[in-house]
């Protein structure tokens, strides 16, 4: 749904007072946080889509790496996982949903979770993900409110998912490319959180449907603070800036412009394809985090030594209204 429409549905629900509720939907965090006792919590999400790519099995293992980034970018290990299952009785070989599954289930064996059942509903449209449990310790554990004035950000993947996605449903895409973003997308945040919680990350949030800006500035409002984006050091897939010249832009990143307008600030001369792209929803992007400005050498270390290759690091934090400073 577009950020402002779910922000307005959120705000007229009930507010839910437990003192064992450490992270619950008020502050736009990835999974809630639930303490079971003094050195254990639960962090739960549940995330499903339709298909993005054609290929089931691939689909499978997008959707589940999708639904297990959450867990990760609030510092989470996943335990347990369920499916979550929209599929047609008739018009459809069973083949392509035993081929998503089984690209589900692969994916949360690299997490070195289990997959324990699901439930499935009878729908003309195509709908997969999962229900996924974590562990934390109830005081480790990170959300997107902690960033402070001199931390780094890094980013850990690639941008211009969302516009490859479009491609694809316009036969626009090269075999290449469409291969390139899978690879991308079925690729665990396991290693970058990891890294993050190893050198003391203040915050940190996975890039989803509000593009890196959107999600940016939910850690902005949610910090208190000022982040500043070098646009120019983000990493993006270049054919997306070629599709956004030939207008393969989604609806979705339009209603991320939207929401992000008032409190998102442009200063010098971005180019209108690159600033589109930083704006794009993505599909099992990667992670934001911010880290300690001493400990970003380091963190950046442990970042190559898990194979996160394809990190950067795009900018930094500073005191000032919440808002997002992109030059």
């Amino acid at each position: 749904m577009p950020p402002a429409e779910l922000a307005e549905i959120l705000a007229a629900l009930p507010k839910f007072e437990d003192p064992n509720l450490l992270v619950g939907f008020e502050g736009s965090s990835d999974a809630a946080v639930y303490r079971l006792r003094d050195d254990l919590a639960l962090v739960c999400t549940v995330d499903f889509f339709t298909p993005i790519v054609d290929d089931p099995f691939w689909f499978g293992q997008i959707a589940a790496a999708n639904s297990l980034s959450d867990v990760y970018a609030m510092g989470g290990r996943p335990i347990l996982a369920l499916n979550v299952v929209c599929f047609p009785k008739k018009g459809l070989p069973k083949e392509l949903l035993k081929e998503i599954l089984r690209g589900g289930c692969q994916k949360v064996q690299e997490a070195e979770a289990v997959l324990a059942g699901g439930h499935s509903v009878d729908d003309p449209e195509v709908k997969y993900g999962l229900s996924v449990v974590g562990v934390v310790h109830p005081e480790r554990y990170l959300t997107n409110a902690g960033a402070r004035p001199g931390d780094r950000l890094f980013l850990t993947k690639p941008l211009g998912l969302g516009i490859v996605a479009t491609a694809i449903k316009g036969n626009l895409a090269t075999e290449s490319l469409v291969q390139r973003a899978i690879e991308i997308m079925a690729t665990l945040n396991k290693g970058a959180a990891e890294a993050m919680l190893e050198v003391g990350a203040h915050a940190a949030t996975d890039i989803t449907g509000f593009g890196l800006l959107g999600h940016a500035l939910e850690m902005a409002e949610a910090s208190e603070v000022e982040l500043v984006v070098e646009a120019h050091k983000v990493p993006v897939l270049q054919e997306a800036l070629e599709l956004v010249s030939m207008g393969m832009v989604p609806e979705g990143d339009y209603e991320n412009i939207r929401f992000c307008e008032k409190k998102v600030k442009v200063e010098g001369n971005i180019e209108e394809s690159l600033l589109t792209i930083l704006y794009d929803a993505q599909t099992s992007g990667g992670l934001l985090i911010s880290v300690p400005e001493d400990k970003a050498p380091l963190f950046w270390e442990r970042l190559l030594a898990k194979g996160v290759f394809e990190a950067a690091e795009i900018g930094f934090v500073r005191q000032g209204s919440p808002r997002v400073v992109v030059r």
